[in-house]
């Protein structure tokens, strides 16, 4: 860990060697911030400004990280005012404005439902069009065979994972691709103290995929229950949720569970932070194994599907 932590230290000052002509000298010494699974992450103060220096961890290509998607994402978001300012973005680093603010559990955005789910609306409804796509389903194939190439066995649990992503796929087709944020766990949350409003970090998982797979990996990553996500749905759309999209978030909530398992796989390879991988992988996929274990499985399927067919034809009308 000390190894890792140092190099991390010695591109942090490459880093703001290169960042010093355009956002101004560096005054007193970087200050390395906790969280995080993927990246280091440093408050330091640039002309003046404080800010949050992201070095990027290693080989995170691998993990499907588009660095262009996560800057477009994280300017929209920032004109939005759902996250913070974005003041520069290179190939190994992102530098974002520091806000003081306050981490927040899960029974607080439980609470706040609502809040971001208006802030995700805003989001998936706006006009940005990010370069990569994001599905759960094709990305399951893709860290299958990177992890493959590398001559690492996946585990038995990862084609149980696979089959049943595959079936979610069928039955939601087709649906239409939003700029999602994809990684909402609650440590990618914030509450910031000038008005307490909740902002929404760590856009780097940002692509074109399905804006329900957002609301679903908030729901089980922050232990939402029935009546969180009723409320969630509720806030989101504008009205009561039916039954289908009842159903097509309780289906995203077991996708979640799988990328996130899959994405544990390949991290226990390639990342240098000091974190149990391994473990977090088999944690989802012993969630994901209770889920489609549900005997409301089959029921999920033919009501998402039946929703998602006629929200498509009211779309093509």
């Amino acid at each position: 860990m000390a190894q890792r932590y140092v190099a991390s230290v010695s591109r942090l000052e490459e880093i703001l060697q290169r960042l010093e002509p355009s956002l101004g000298p560096l005054t007193g010494e970087p200050a390395p911030l906790t969280g995080g699974i993927t990246n280091h992450n440093f408050r330091v103060t640039l002309g003046g400004v404080e800010c949050v220096v992201r070095v990027h961890g290693k080989d995170t290509d691998m993990l499907g990280i588009d660095r262009e998607a996560e800057r477009l994402a994280s300017e929209t978001a920032a004109a939005l005012q759902i996250a913070p300012a974005l003041l520069a973005a290179q190939e190994d680093c992102l530098v974002t404005r520091f806000v003081p603010s306050d981490a927040v559990d899960a029974r607080e955005i439980a609470e706040r439902a609502c809040e971001i789910a208006r802030a995700l609306r805003a989001f998936h409804d706006s006009p940005a069009a990010l370069p990569t796509r994001f599905w759960v389903p094709d990305l399951l194939e893709e860290y299958g065979a990177r992890i493959r190439a590398r001559g690492v066995r996946v585990p038995r649990q990862y084609g149980a994972a696979a089959a049943v992503a595959a079936r979610i796929a069928a039955a939601l087709a087709p649906w239409h691709a939003r700029p999602c944020h994809n990684d909402l766990l609650a440590s990618n949350i914030i509450r910031a103290r000038d008005r307490e409003r909740l902002l929404i970090v760590d856009w780097e998982y940002a692509g074109m995929g399905h804006p329900c797979f957002d609301l679903g990996n908030l729901s089980v990553n922050n232990d939402f229950d029935d009546a969180d996500d009723e409320r969630l749905l509720s806030a989101y759309h504008g009205r009561p949720p039916s039954d289908g999209r009842r159903a097509t978030i309780a289906l995203m909530r077991i996708l979640s569970d799988a990328r996130e398992a899959a994405w544990g796989v390949v991290q226990a390879e390639v990342s240098e932070l000091d974190f149990d991988f391994d473990r977090y992988a088999r944690t989802h996929f012993e969630r994901l194994h209770g889920a489609i274990e549900q005997p409301q499985l089959e029921e999920w399927l033919a009501a998402a599907g039946a929703s998602a067919r006629e929200e498509h034809d009211g779309q093509t009308a």
